[in-house]
């Protein structure tokens, strides 16, 4: 893997998704206050950085561009590892988060949730809870 470059105008990790939303200081503020994520950087009033895990993973808030409308049904979903997976449910569910799916244990060693935002963004939490060789649940590890 590539050692990254320094620079203090990005975050310092391999993926970054983008999300796009019509007010990008409200969807910034309910995301840290559902889902425990804290701002880095305001880019204007059109861009914002979000820390996950103390920097291990980020997010980039963005003003939808106009004229977009938003999507009728979600294409993509964000997934974000958490501990803590019940509390952290409770408090996405407080801040008003769409349910879609409780958590749940599977066999893959993986307890999931997930939820829609404001936006209609679909966010997957997972926690691991055993260390389990894909082989014994059907997968098959390249």
């Amino acid at each position: 893997m590539t050692q990254l470059a320094p620079n203090r105008s990005i975050q310092p990790v391999m993926v970054i998704p983008v999300l796009h939303y019509q007010d990008v200081a409200l969807a910034a503020q309910w995301l840290c206050e559902a889902f425990g994520f804290s701002e880095r950087l305001r880019i204007g009033d059109h861009r914002i950085q979000l820390d996950i895990g103390g920097g291990a993973g980020a997010v980039v808030v963005a003003q939808r561009p106009a004229p977009a409308p938003p999507c009728p049904h979600p294409c993509h979903s964000i997934m974000v590892r958490v501990t803590g997976i019940d509390q952290h449910y409770k408090r996405a569910l407080a801040a008003k988060a769409r349910s879609l799916s409780p958590p749940t244990g599977y066999p893959f060693g993986e307890r999931q949730y997930s939820v829609a935002d404001p936006g209609g963004h679909v966010w997957t939490f997972t926690q691991t809870i055993a260390d389990v060789d894909p082989a014994a649940w059907g997968g098959t590890l390249i």
